[in-house]
């Protein structure tokens, strides 16, 4: 099986080579290549919303919302060729049967080179999967949908999944659940095979303290507990980072982090994108709007 994760000395690589490239060049401009473009038709697939994931030996990893095979998107690897070009390769094409449709998010590789995404809708209940890819030993992948959403449970999953150090997976829904404006589950797979999926969290965004409609998917610390945004919802209506936590006797506890407000024109509003955290627990984030001029910031939220 082939490495899926960037080793220490190729990360330090990387970086000593960065790092000499920007004193040498200084104000020099940088350049910008095209290593695949996507074309509207059967054999391709179109219209990439998310973005891209790296192996240990330099391939990139993505999904299209449209085209493959059966129009309803795919999983595409672009591997670096020897002539200084990139190589193409369909890992699998949504749409078939029972299968997930329209795959919005980006991929997730697990420390045995397993890849895993969601789709929007498809799948037993049309309402969207979660879904893995596995390498084969001969060459070539292996989809299995791993669980099939439906309403009024976790349905319609907009973002990507996270994955623990025991194999479970956890993500949100914009949508559904006990309030209608979105959860956050988790999937765990059983011992005889199959998978659980398992409510964490019903945002309930009419009441002013919580968010509602994560769009974006989750981080976790070290501690493992799980960090998001709402787009909306919170104290001003406008959006919230949230922090979840396991319970010593199971269940999560959900705390608002951070409400986004409008009438503060320092203040950014409505996130769509996820978080990063840093080593010492910081936060960082952006807003879709807001700020001194309106259209949106970069955010810092420290413990």
């Amino acid at each position: 099986m082939r490495g899926k994760r960037f080793s220490t000395g190729l990360r330090a690589t990387l970086l000593a080579i960065f790092t000499v490239t920007a004193f040498v060049t200084g104000t020099l401009a940088a350049t910008e290549k095209v290593l695949h473009n996507f074309q509207s038709n059967f054999r391709d697939g179109f219209n990439p919303d998310a973005g891209l994931i790296f192996d240990g030996s330099g391939n990139l990893y993505g999904t299209t919302f449209y085209g493959g095979a059966y129009g309803a998107g795919r999983v595409f690897e672009l591997t670096p060729a020897k002539d200084g070009g990139w190589t193409e390769k369909v890992l699998h094409n949504f749409g078939k049967g029972t299968d997930g449709f329209y795959p919005y998010a980006g991929l997730v590789f697990d420390p045995s080179g397993n890849l895993y995404g969601t789709t929007q809708s498809g799948g037993a209940y049309n309402y969207g999967t979660a879904f893995e890819l596995t390498p084969k030993a001969g060459g070539g992948w292996t989809e299995k949908v791993l669980h099939s959403f439906n309403y009024p449970n976790a349905a319609t999953p907009w973002a990507g999944l996270t994955v623990d150090s025991s194999g479970n997976l956890y993500g949100t829904t914009r949508s559904s659940g006990a309030y209608g404006v979105g959860t956050v589950f988790e999937l765990t797979p059983k011992a005889g095979g199959g998978w659980k999926e398992k409510v964490l969290h019903n945002f309930n965004g009419s009441n002013g303290k919580d968010g509602a409609s994560p769009v974006a998917g989750l981080i976790s610390d070290s501690s493992g507990n799980l960090y998001g945004t709402t787009q909306s919802g919170g104290t001003y209506y406008v959006g919230t980072v949230f922090e979840l936590t396991p319970k010593a006797g199971g269940g999560w506890t959900e705390k608002i982090v951070h409400n986004f407000d409008s009438n503060n024109h320092k203040d950014g509003y409505s996130p769509i994108a996820g978080l990063i955290i840093d080593a010492t627990g910081n936060l960082f984030g952006t807003t879709y709007s807001g700020g001194t001029y309106g259209y949106g910031t970069v955010f810092e939220i420290k413990p």
